[in-house]
């Protein structure tokens, strides 16, 4: 049975933000409604601005279901009671005073700091945090990407915060890792000994992973010009998503032993050269084009920067040089302005080595397609014979798992799991600092290379695919959601 939630202190350090109006107050009012949060616990939200509680509270229900709020009074006076705003200037030490009030002296219960702020503001967190007497052995920190925009300014910022905090308190989150599927492919591998026979070099041909978006940058731009698609998502979203896949089974599934066997993948990756950074890389920018029958504009006029060169697509291809995984490439995407919002991962198996049947048709390998998002499922393709006489005429059909309709009901969303787990004190889902570490200097093969080769920008059309199918094997090519074969 699972062990009973005590009551926490949550102060959320630029808590008026995009993302706690999005994802962090949804989140917690879902748990709260679920029963996992008492109402005893508060929500101290930390910002500047000129709010008090009542203003927030004001304009922040405006962000949450206001149908649930209505039909729950119960629920909305609870959330309403433990909110708590508090003005401060986060470079200004005095101002941490009225946090230190707000807390109060007697303090039982653990206390969380959700870092929902630019990365530049982490240390001086934690320093005043420190000089203020507001850190203990119950404390915990979350730290929101992006972890700097490099391996040098990772490894500035980190010990800045880890001056302060020891690794076992602090929680950089990645909400890929809370997704319902995502978790599911532990299981997938791990309790399916079909699946984990043929989980390696001699069974599988190749792996791609896809985060697809089909809007711009939107109001991230000045952060967005300076990272790019290869150190907004690849870095995290999908090298994560790429260890979950390759990993050895774990000897425990407990943080440490998860996190071992991450961080061994993330070491085996095959570093990019002068070479391989030209034929297995591909970085390219949106220019104007139509989406969902809308017309939309180019990076460029999206940023009122017109001699940007900062990439909004990134193809790669690359390989896991283990015994697992010799030989077998795993090809990376993602970028912005694509014909749809979508993220899978699809294993393609190889093709069976000789076609017993008289038919001239195309035996289509078996595919697993794991579906993040928007709808979370697992398809299996694999050839069946199409019914009636005639002889044998068949078909790729793919074998599916809906989650919503195979278990009718909401599956929660990654910051409710992601931000409970910050709760129980349990790591699994979040990032160690040596993981990071080793993403960077695999992304630095390609940054560096990137410069120093002088490797081309290509402009793509918005509502396109991007230009990603140079990195594709010359008999293959990119799934495409919603497909079963070609």
């Amino acid at each position: 049975m699972e062990k009973e939630l005590k009551d926490f202190d949550l102060v959320i350090f630029g808590g008026d933000g995009d993302l706690a109006f999005r994802k962090i107050f949804p989140a917690l009012l879902l748990r709260l409604q679920d029963g996992q949060i008492k109402p005893s616990s508060r929500f101290i939200v930390v910002s500047k601005n000129s709010r008090d509680t009542s203003s927030f509270t004001g304009v922040l229900w405006s962000h949450l279901d206001g149908d649930l709020l209505k039909s729950e009074p119960e629920l909305a006076a609870n959330l309403r009671s433990m909110i708590h705003y508090v003005q401060a200037d986060l470079m200004v030490s005095d101002d941490y005073k009225k946090l230190v009030q707000a807390l109060g002296q007697d303090r039982q219960k653990q206390t969380l700091f959700y870092y929902s702020t630019p990365s530049f503001l982490f240390g001086t967190i934690s320093r005043m945090l420190h000089e203020h007497g507001l850190i203990d052995e119950q404390s915990k920190v979350i730290l929101e990407k992006p972890l700097g925009y490099d391996l040098s300014s990772f490894e500035s910022l980190n010990s800045e915060v880890r001056k302060y905090f020891q690794e076992t308190q602090i929680y950089r989150i990645d909400h890929y890792l809370g997704k319902e599927t995502v978790q599911n492919l532990m299981v997938l591998r791990f309790a399916n000994h079909l699946y984990e026979l043929a989980w390696n070099a001699q069974n599988i041909d190749n792996v791609q992973i896809t985060v697809a978006e089909s809007i711009g940058v939107e109001t991230r731009k000045e952060f967005y010009d300076k990272c790019g698609a290869l150190k907004d998502m690849v870095q995290n979203h999908l090298l994560q998503l790429l260890c979950l896949v390759a990993m050895e089974p774990p000897s425990k599934l407990n943080a440490d032993s998860v996190r071992d066997e991450k961080l061994k993948v993330l070491k085996a990756l095959r570093p990019f050269d002068a070479q391989t950074v030209q034929k297995w890389t591909v970085k390219g920018q949106y220019t104007r084009g139509e989406i969902g029958g809308v017309s939309v504009r180019s990076y460029q006029e999206d940023i009122d920067a017109f001699d940007s060169t900062t990439e909004t697509f990134v193809a790669l291809r690359t390989y896991v040089d283990n015994w697992r995984w010799a030989g077998v490439p795993f090809f990376l995407r993602t970028g912005k302005r694509l014909e749809k919002r979508y993220s899978e991962i699809v294993v393609n198996f190889k093709r069976v080595p000789h076609n017993v049947f008289p038919s001239e048709s195309k035996i289509h390998r078996n595919k697993l397609i794991i579906r993040l998002q928007p709808e979370e499922r697992i398809e299996l393709v694999q050839m069946v014979k199409v019914p009636g006489p005639g002889g044998y005429r068949f078909q790729p059909v793919e074998l599916e798992l809906d989650y919503g309709s195979s278990f009718g009901k909401r599956f929660p969303d990654a910051y409710e799991r992601l931000l409970m787990d910050v709760v129980r004190g349990n790591q699994t889902l979040f990032m160690r600092e040596d993981e990071v570490r080793a993403s960077w200097n695999w992304i630095h093969s390609i940054t560096d290379n990137w410069e120093k080769e002088g490797v081309e920008l290509k402009l793509y059309k918005s509502g396109s695919w991007g230009p990603g199918d140079s990195v594709i094997q010359p008999d293959d090519y990119w799934h495409e959601p919603d497909t079963v074969g070609k």
